[in-house]
């Protein structure tokens, strides 16, 4: 039986949101001069949004093809910054990860994240290994919950659950038909009775108790 993990990124597994503050910051100065200003907690209050949603927050003030424009921009040059700097790694993720696999557990990302991110958290902490697949917004225009659906069929998974901070996540795993534990790790809080965890390390054992509690 193949059993499988799938993970939200941000406030899940880690924090960019310092790093996405500052490039984004970078980016709107070399894109118009423009002077907007980008803070860690905007950032914060908008993650787990799709990336169109997020510019429609965070520049509702210009007109739709302004904003797309603007997004993309800020996008790449958030990728490229990553790839540079990193992020903040939530404690115990890559013995969290170390231990899931070990356990015969096969790992993977689903985020609402632009293409390129993902593989920029990949390649600058050398987690690649981990992971057998990953899946964002950015690759298919998808909803979460297509994408989590995706992930599962194509990995030919048996089982499944889905690890996420917000409500958003919760949702999108419900609607993709597949049960969810709350990491109490990030930027959300979950209005449902589901299993969760306070902080990574707790994340083998919760697993356990799912799998073979059903």
């Amino acid at each position: 039986m193949k059993k499988g993990i799938l993970f939200d990124l941000d406030g899940t597994l880690w924090d960019s949101s310092k790093e996405v503050a500052i490039s984004w910051q970078e980016a709107l100065k070399k894109y118009a001069d423009m002077e907007i200003n980008i803070t860690m907690e905007m950032i914060q209050s908008v993650m787990g949004k799709s990336m169109t949603d997020i510019a429609d927050i965070l520049f509702e003030k210009y007109d739709f093809d302004t904003r797309r424009k603007l997004l993309w921009y800020c996008c790449e040059e958030e990728n490229n910054y990553i790839l540079r700097h990193g992020g903040q790694l939530l404690n115990g993720l890559e013995d969290t990860l170390r231990e899931l696999t070990g356990q015969g557990y096969h790992l993977y990302i689903v985020s609402n994240c632009q293409v390129g991110y993902i593989e920029a958290f990949l390649e600058y902490h050398k987690l690649g290994n981990y992971f057998d697949d990953f899946e964002s917004f950015g690759g298919t225009g998808k909803e979460k919950a297509y994408n989590i659906r995706l992930v599962v069929q194509r990995n030919h998974l048996d089982r499944a659950v889905y690890v996420g901070d917000t409500q958003g996540d919760y949702l999108a795993a419900t609607k993709a038909g597949i049960p969810f534990i709350h990491a109490r790790t990030g930027y959300g809080v979950v209005e449902a009775d589901v299993p969760y965890i306070e902080e990574l390390p707790q994340l083998p054992k919760a697993a356990e108790e799912f799998f073979c509690g059903r």
